[in-house]
């Protein structure tokens, strides 16, 4: 198996060279178009940002209005994004003083609505609209005696074409205006080519907050604190070089999380995640090792699928069609070798895990996650266990759990590179 690494290389190198425009382009929103007054620096303390202490839908299917209460005035920048409907609002970072069940009840031209940290320094409220809108008006009210300052909006009927023209001008004003920083997300530039680079990609984040336990558990958060620990562990070993797609509470669109590996050149990329589902009567429960493919294996894989793709949309990120399918050759081969490499390393790994934890049963399975569409890096998707079961959800924020979980991910990980790392030390002696 010694020759693999170098097979490998050479396609990948190559298929490097003048075609990274090939890639998806990172929009500038992917880090976060800031509001006139965005901040550019997280307040360390909660006391220090705008609050917004209660928000409402009301109105009907003709006029809808959309409330929020402050505790002091701010700008905020409204766009549109079509397929589906969505009305972007653009916030300083700012602290959601809500009740857990707020923007989850459809009212008038609004299904739904949803807020959190979208980069460092911004927050963001993404509206589901069943319809086409255009915004009537908008004001603020100041606050008078115990009444808080409200934020008004008022949406009504529009057309599709003026929605999409809306969408359009809204967007061009972002992009002109001051964008704002993308985060605490590292650079590819230095990467150290003397180890193996390893990107681990806690999945979900900031406003999007994947899926949510029994116990109130929440997805973005379980995966960024086992991701730390797995890349504490790795970084233990001395033998990898180790990133993270992100390292706080923000949102990382799919095709800036491909594209950091890409430009890490990375050896290896795992996305973590801990969905959320149930199967009929059944709950399922225990972990699953996800590789890339264009059916998928099964219902339960594509509906995962389905669910991890659309986080651009619940962001409120626009999308992009995906590049056409390249015919050069070189391209076509990285990519056979880099989902074989995928496959190889997903049965590493489920052998590997099958003494230490829990596995569902055929727990190697395949569908078509966009975060695992890199060419030219291995990548697989670990189900750690599911939020919908409870004692998943125990397990996934047990300290014993986690650990034996990633010392597992770790035997694994050095069984995939023994060969080259055989290798490599071997060069280095001569």
């Amino acid at each position: 198996m010694g020759a693999w690494w170098r097979k490998f290389n050479f396609l990948a190198k190559l298929s490097r060279l003048g075609l990274a425009a090939l890639f998806v382009s990172i929009s500038l929103f992917a880090g976060g178009i800031g509001a006139a007054n965005a901040q550019s620096n997280a307040a360390e303390n909660k006391d220090d940002l705008p609050s917004i202490t209660g928000a409402r839908v009301a109105g009907d299917s003709v006029r809808t209005r959309f409330v929020l209460d402050l505790d002091r005035q701010f700008d905020v920048a409204i766009s549109g994004l079509a397929d589906p409907y969505r009305l972007i609002l653009d916030l300083p970072e700012v602290h959601f003083a809500l009740p857990d069940e707020a923007g989850r009840e459809a009212r008038g031209l609004v299904d739904a609505w949803r807020y959190g940290l979208f980069a460092a320094g911004k927050s963001r409220i993404v509206m589901d609209v069943n319809e086409p809108v255009t915004i009537d008006k908008t004001f603020v009210l100041p606050a008078v005696d115990d009444q808080p300052a409200r934020m008004v909006i008022d949406l009504v009927k529009t057309t599709r074409d003026d929605f999409l023209e809306f969408a359009k001008v809204s967007r061009e004003k972002l992009r002109k205006g001051k964008v704002a920083p993308k985060g605490d997300r590292l650079t590819g530039a230095g990467a150290p080519r003397d180890r193996p680079v390893i990107v681990l990609d806690p999945g979900h984040g900031g406003i999007d907050t994947g899926a949510k336990g029994i116990g109130g558990t929440l997805e973005k958060a379980v995966v960024m604190d086992f991701s730390s620990i797995l890349k504490r562990k790795l970084e233990q070993t001395g033998r990898y070089s180790v990133h993270l797609t992100r390292e706080s509470d923000t949102f990382v669109p799919l095709a800036d999380r491909v594209q950091f590996g890409h430009d890490l050149e990375a050896d290896l990329f795992l996305s973590i995640h801990a969905d959320s589902v149930t199967r009929g009567r059944k709950v399922v429960r225990g972990a699953t090792v996800y590789t890339l493919s264009e059916k998928a294996s099964d219902d339960l894989a594509g509906e995962l699928a389905e669910t991890a793709n659309n986080s651009d949309i619940i962001a409120g990120v626009e999308l992009h069609d995906e590049p056409a399918e390249v015919t050069d050759i070189l391209i076509d081969l990285a990519r056979r070798e880099t989902r074989n490499f995928s496959v190889f390393f997903a049965r590493t790994l489920v052998s590997e895990l099958k003494s230490a934890v829990r596995l569902i049963n055929n727990p190697h399975r395949s569908a078509g996650f966009r975060v695992l569409k890199a060419h030219d890096v291995p990548s697989v998707l670990v189900e750690l266990g599911y939020l919908s079961n409870e004692h998943d959800e125990k397990l996934l924020v047990s300290d014993e759990w986690r650990e034996r979980m990633a010392t597992a991910m770790v035997e694994s990980i050095d069984g995939f590179f023994r060969p080259r790392l055989a290798q490599d030390k071997s060069s280095a002696s001569q």
